[in-house]
């Protein structure tokens, strides 16, 4: 192997893909052949095919929860595949839009059950999926938030998280991401974004409304933030590994989360971007968070550093809780046992829901 980006991705995001429904021996089998980053979209796109053909003959077998499970594997693959994968935008986009039809077959076959929801944002439709636990609602619910290059195809562990926990969730691309990414550019700015999801929310019979809390990954844990510094009815909210200052950031990170960065904001140039990055900050409204907020960063975190979690808590003027992992990489990907069931443990005691 000797693509520097190529070596980048797989060097840098094993732990996460297989936290997140990705099988190890699939990583390995899948990535080792390649050579060059301009194939790796394609090679995430052929695993993700076989779970495809699994899951049919599943379907005629009458099978629907192991079609389910395949369908939603095949899912998560496609969208690994084009998750960085922004300089082949076409090919991108056909790996972006077979997740897309996987996961919404996934749905029916889903146990505890699940719908897709889209909400009319800004001229385009932001896109989720809504899951509820058994039993009958309405219930404690959980907005989840992907990152830069996640979506919601990549959710179903920690939806599972919270779902054995007596809450529903809601996981939607937002700006910039997954689905509407092609829509719309990412937005530093989320308090309309925030109004637009908590909207619909709040007018589903399964959703308590009095009882919603948001959860965001990396960028998705800024976004978090955001949400909860806009005085919205978010009852509790949990960032992982987000950044206090992207923008200061920026020039740390790997060059593909970099070009990432680049196409979603719509910036003409890598200079561009890191300007542009400046806006994604928590800086002038942390203070304005009131609700309980958990925060959790890695030590080891090599995108934004675990000092931005304390300068968070610092500010905030809400009950700050910080976690810092000290093995814990961007995500903590690679110790969630050591973070996913207390968070969610930790979500079910700010919404006053059973966590046995």
């Amino acid at each position: 192997m000797t693509d520097t980006l190529l070596e980048t991705a797989v060097a840098n995001w094993g732990p996460r893909f297989t936290a997140n429904g990705v099988d190890a021996s699939d990583y390995q089998r899948i990535t080792a052949p390649l050579t060059d980053w301009s194939q790796w979209c394609g090679a995430w796109s052929v695993g993700a095919q076989e779970y495809l053909a699994l899951a049919d003959a599943a379907i005629a077998r009458d099978q629907g929860r192991s079609a389910g499970e395949h369908l939603a594997r095949a899912a998560t693959y496609f969208h690994f595949g084009k998750f960085l994968f922004v300089h082949a935008p076409d090919e991108a986009r056909a790996a972006c839009d077979a997740a897309t039809a996987a996961l919404s077959r996934a749905l029916a076959f889903f146990d505890p059950p699940a719908t897709r929801v889209t909400i009319p944002f800004e001229g385009a439709a932001l896109a989720g999926v809504f899951r509820t636990p058994r039993g009958r609602g309405p219930f404690p619910t959980v907005w989840l938030i992907p990152g830069l290059d996640s979506t919601k195809e990549e959710l179903r562990e920690v939806e599972r998280s919270f779902l054995e926990r007596g809450m529903a969730t809601f996981a939607c691309d937002g700006p910039g991401q997954g689905e509407v990414e092609w829509q719309l550019p990412v937005q530093p700015d989320w308090s309309n974004v925030g109004e637009a999801v908590l909207r619909t929310l709040r007018t589903m019979d399964d959703v308590d409304d009095d009882r919603i809390g948001v959860w965001g990954v990396s960028m998705g844990g800024y976004y978090a933030t955001r949400v909860a510094a806009a005085g919205l009815p978010i009852r509790a909210t949990v960032a992982l590994s987000g950044p206090y200052d992207f923008g200061a950031s920026f020039g740390n990170l790997n060059p593909l989360t970099q070009r990432a960065f680049q196409v979603r904001s719509r910036s003409a140039s890598i200079d561009e971007a890191a300007v542009r990055a400046r806006d994604f900050t928590v800086e002038d409204v942390a203070r304005d968070i009131r609700e309980p907020i958990l925060i959790i960063m890695g030590a080891k975190d090599r995108l934004f550093p675990a000092s931005d979690g304390q300068r968070l808590a610092d500010e905030t003027s809400s009950q700050a809780e910080l976690i810092t992992l000290a093995n814990g990489n961007h995500g903590c990907a690679n110790v969630i046992n050591h973070h996913r069931p207390y968070a969610a443990d930790w979500m079910a005691s700010q919404l006053s829901t059973p966590n046995d």
